[in-house]
């Protein structure tokens, strides 16, 4: 049985994989704790036990060969199964825990929310939060499902699928619009205190000057007296009548519609960005991960 496999080892196929996916010896190496010279060896070992060349050697990189293609097809498709195989087995009569990660903003406002009705479809399946940065690089290895922010290009992380695009627009109180006409014009914000999101441009959100840019308001706005690193903090001072925060749409509807915040002006931005549902290398494709995303896929469409 499974005389074809000769002299190979799990271990010198887990390590092809690894280099194949990442088109790199090296990051291979970061992800098995190995190093580079042994990733190499392996490769050079598995390419003379199989007669072929599975990769080229190219500037600053490594790609595969038709061969390696082809290997790099049957082996992710060996292991999937085996994965599937062995969870199927340590699962069996146990709960299943399904690990969400996305940010913590998404997480309160958007997700938490409505997950009561996924735990009503499949109360056997847990589902295990984890909040970190808006970027994939923030991701776990055992993350099963990532909701993150970007353009929806994220090489080497897996497949993403698009969830809604970014639209944005000054959200506030209502105690701080008492005496004052609704909606104002987008020139009358410089009149209000603004609340300032740390880090918003390198984290691709718009910021007030992207903003006031997009609005058409020539002005630079105001530096603001509160700056926060946390967005859900940032919406709380909102909420509190602390001054006016740039409001996501998919982030802070229901807090409009609880009557928590308004919007002073009518206007909103958007743009190419948004939320994408990514779906990490080498995880199962199992049912439960296909439950929760064609339950997130429902809750988008609603």
């Amino acid at each position: 049985m499974f005389e074809q496999l000769g002299p190979l080892s799990l271990d010198t196929l887990r390590t092809f994989e690894a280099a194949a996916r990442h088109s790199s010896f090296t990051a291979a190496a970061l992800e098995l704790g190995s190093t580079q010279p042994a990733v190499s060896q392996q490769i050079k070992r598995l390419e003379g036990q199989l007669k072929h060349r599975l990769f080229d050697r190219i500037y600053r990189g490594i790609a595969l060969t038709e061969a390696g293609e082809r290997l790099f097809q049957q082996v992710a498709e060996g292991f999937g199964s085996l994965e599937n195989g062995l969870l199927e087995l340590a699962s069996h009569h146990q709960r299943e825990v399904l690990e969400v990660a996305t940010d913590f903003a998404f997480a309160a406002y958007w997700l938490m929310p409505r997950l009561h009705r996924f735990h009503q479809a499949y109360p056997n399946v847990d589902v295990s939060i984890v909040t970190g940065d808006r970027t994939p690089g923030a991701l776990r290895g055992d993350t099963d499902i990532a909701i993150v922010f970007g353009d929806g290009r994220f090489p080497g992380h897996g497949h993403s699928h698009w969830l809604f695009n970014e639209e944005v627009f000054p959200v506030c109180s209502p105690r701080l619009m008492e005496g004052r006409s609704m909606p104002m014009s987008p020139a009358s914000l410089r009149s209000l205190p603004l609340l300032h999101l740390r880090g918003a441009q390198g984290n691709r959100w718009f910021d007030w000057a992207g903003l006031f840019n997009a609005l058409g308001i020539s002005t630079a706005p105001a530096p603001g007296q509160l700056r926060f690193d946390n967005y859900t903090l940032l919406i709380q001072a909102a909420i509190g009548g602390q001054g006016v925060a740039i409001g996501w749409r998919h982030l802070v509807d229901g807090l409009i519609e609880q009557g928590l915040l308004c919007r002073p002006i009518s206007g909103s931005v958007r743009s190419e960005l948004g939320y994408h549902l990514l779906l990490p290398p080498r995880k199962r494709r199992g049912r439960m991960i296909e439950h929760f995303v064609a339950w997130l896929m429902t809750e988008q469409a609603q």
